[in-house]
């Protein structure tokens, strides 16, 4: 039985309403910045429990517009993970900043133990990573970042829902940045990003930097980007909004199952799940012995399993020679050992039975 990592054919295959909506909505002409993606924005922000949403191009330029309308300039270091995927980091690179990286612990998210150390006069914020849908222990984050008067914005792109002490993702932070990517876990047909806020002159900020800088049609107050989330695409993400809790819970249901099977085996160890934290399980990673020869045995049952990432981005030719000499211990143990199965919403019980039972046969074998 193949287990596909893609499930858009499946959430999309069969939607005659959204497209009667999206048929509707072309009569209208009303393209950029019109009524539907008002009311996604007005939706996201009472889903994550924000004051303000704003729809942007794509979650790369969520983290870079937020950062900027912060007042992050060129020369300044920012503080993220050591493992993330390269659009926190160029989001940095964009403005001119400077990515300053800390390791990661057992939760694939930012060690909070670490960012104190990796502070200099030139730091002016931190971007932790909710990664793989765990959550970065914000309350220490928040602690460091009013100690040492930073600017906090949450990488919350593999995070929606997710939360920890109660509290979710994107509302710790000065604002958080969300992806709708075609796969997150609310997701549109293209990309798509929402930067959230509890602070109106921010909102107000970074609505004039995605829209060129312009007060109206003739007057541009400052220079700014063309990051506007497509209209077309709001009505998509908001047509799946309220199924975006059901989704999540789903994932996590999935993923116990999977924890349930795969902890049998002794060449598999499942990850801390704290019990104070809600991980959404945009990835389901374990770490595996024999990881690469388990990927290609997985991939040739038809398993579509994946790496995130083989190669940490701190090591990425893109980053130069000032990261070379850098030790991450914990995120250069974790690339070597961890690999992703689906664990989306439209798997079914035997497409998860199938691949726990890929997983044993082939540690049997070797």
């Amino acid at each position: 039985m193949a287990v596909r990592y893609s499930y858009l054919s499946q959430q999309f295959g069969n939607c005659p309403e959204l497209w009667e909506e999206l048929k509707a909505f072309v009569a209208t002409g009303d393209f950029t910045l019109g009524k539907p993606l008002q009311e996604f924005e007005a939706n996201f922000a009472k889903l994550i429990g924000t004051q303000h949403a704003i729809g942007v191009n794509s979650g790369t330029d969520a983290i870079k517009i937020a950062l900027k309308a912060l007042g992050v300039k060129p020369g300044d270091e920012v503080i993220t993970a050591a493992n993330t995927f390269v659009a926190t980091v160029g989001a940095i690179n964009e403005i001119g900043a400077v990515p300053v990286f800390v390791d990661v612990d057992e939760t694939f998210c930012m060690d909070v133990n670490l960012i104190e150390a990796a502070i200099t006069s030139k730091t002016t914020a931190i971007v932790p990573v909710h990664f793989t849908g765990y959550m970065t222990k914000m309350d220490r984050v928040m602690e460091i970042a009013e100690k040492y008067k930073l600017i906090v914005v949450e990488d919350a792109c593999q995070g929606i829902l997710a939360e920890w002490k109660g509290k979710k993702s994107g509302t710790w932070g000065h604002a958080a940045a969300f992806s709708l990517h075609p796969l997150k876990n609310l997701n549109v047909w293209s990309d798509g990003g929402m930067i959230v806020t509890d602070n109106s002159k921010l909102d107000a900020e970074i609505r004039l930097l995605r829209n060129h800088g312009l007060i109206d049609r003739d007057h541009v107050e400052v220079l700014g980007f063309n990051s506007r989330l497509d209209t077309f695409q709001a009505i998509v993400g908001d047509w799946l909004l309220p199924s975006a809790v059901n989704i999540s819970d789903l994932r996590i249901s999935n993923a116990k199952k999977l924890d349930a099977g795969l902890s049998k085996i002794s060449a598999i160890t499942i990850p801390q799940r704290p019990t104070d934290m809600r991980i959404v399980y945009h990835l389901y990673i374990v770490y595996a012995k024999n990881r690469d020869e388990l990927l290609q045995y997985c991939q040739e049952k038809g398993i579509e399993a994946k790496v995130h990432y083989p190669v940490p981005i701190y090591k990425q030719k893109a980053l130069g020679a000032n990261t070379n000499k850098l030790i991450f211990p914990e995120t250069d143990s974790q690339a070597e050992k961890i690999i992703s199965f689906p664990c989306d919403q439209h798997l079914s019980n035997s497409q998860i039975d199938e691949m726990i039972n890929a997983v044993q046969s082939f540690y049997e074998k070797n």
